[in-house]
């Protein structure tokens, strides 16, 4: 009798060990799985704000009817030295403006030196010549209104002497830089713009964080549209 027992004892603790696999991995596993994920999602959907407020286009360059307000900007210096100026817009054009040109709210704006509009004409030509441009915007401005932008972003870079910087940045919707705080490529981990010479930065920083926020605008008109069904 006794061993009987012990058998059954045997056979239930095997049994009840079986179960518990199976709940794990059908119930418990993914549970746990979502959590991390969960975690994983807010960690890296918010993207930082690492300036509260740019300046806006209009006040470098009254005539255009570009601006930052309502819109999410890439935007760039390019200098004098078209050539320089023409690898970077190329990769840049490449790289993120032909992604996510089709999507509300976007534009591309590049930042370039007042008296060049020949010069540069011709590369616009050729932009234009493989690419939809029209989320592009070029911007002619003074030396002095350059840097009067440039210097609102209030990063630890400077334009060089042909006005040119090799960073890309990203402008929200209400006129503050977004990057990184955390970039473990940086010194001190922030990032405030994305080295438009490489093509790995470009696909796998700046992409990454563009999708970011458009993940938050997406959240963002979630909820406001949860709050107007429940009016």
């Amino acid at each position: 009798m006794k061993k009987i027992k012990e058998l059954f004892r045997l056979v239930y603790s095997k049994f009840d060990l079986k179960k518990f696999l199976l709940l794990f991995s059908l119930f418990i596993a993914p549970l746990i799985f979502y959590i991390f994920l969960s975690l994983g999602i807010y960690k890296h959907h918010n993207l930082p704000i690492l300036t509260e407020k740019v300046i806006d286009l209009k006040t470098v360059s009254p005539a255009t009817d570009a601006t930052f307000s309502k819109k999410l900007t890439v935007v760039c210096f390019l200098g004098s030295d078209i050539n320089m100026a023409k690898a970077s817009l190329f990769n840049l054009n490449q790289t993120i403006y032909k992604r996510y040109y089709s999507k509300p709210f976007f534009q591309m704006v590049a930042i370039l030196p007042q008296g060049l509009e020949n010069e540069y004409s011709e590369t616009i030509k050729e932009l234009s010549a493989f690419t939809d441009i029209s989320k592009w915007q070029f911007i002619y401005v003074s030396p002095e209104n350059t840097n009067l932008l440039f210097n609102s972003f209030e990063t630890p870079f400077a334009l060089n002497e042909n006005g040119y910087s090799e960073y890309a940045y990203i402008v929200d919707m209400e006129l503050r830089l977004r990057g990184r705080k955390d970039d473990e490529d940086t010194e001190g981990g922030k990032l405030y713009g994305y080295n438009m010479k490489s093509v790995a930065i470009l696909k796998n920083k700046m992409k990454d964080d563009i999708d970011i926020i458009y993940y938050q605008l997406k959240k963002s008109a979630e909820k406001q549209a949860r709050r107007k069904r429940e009016i």
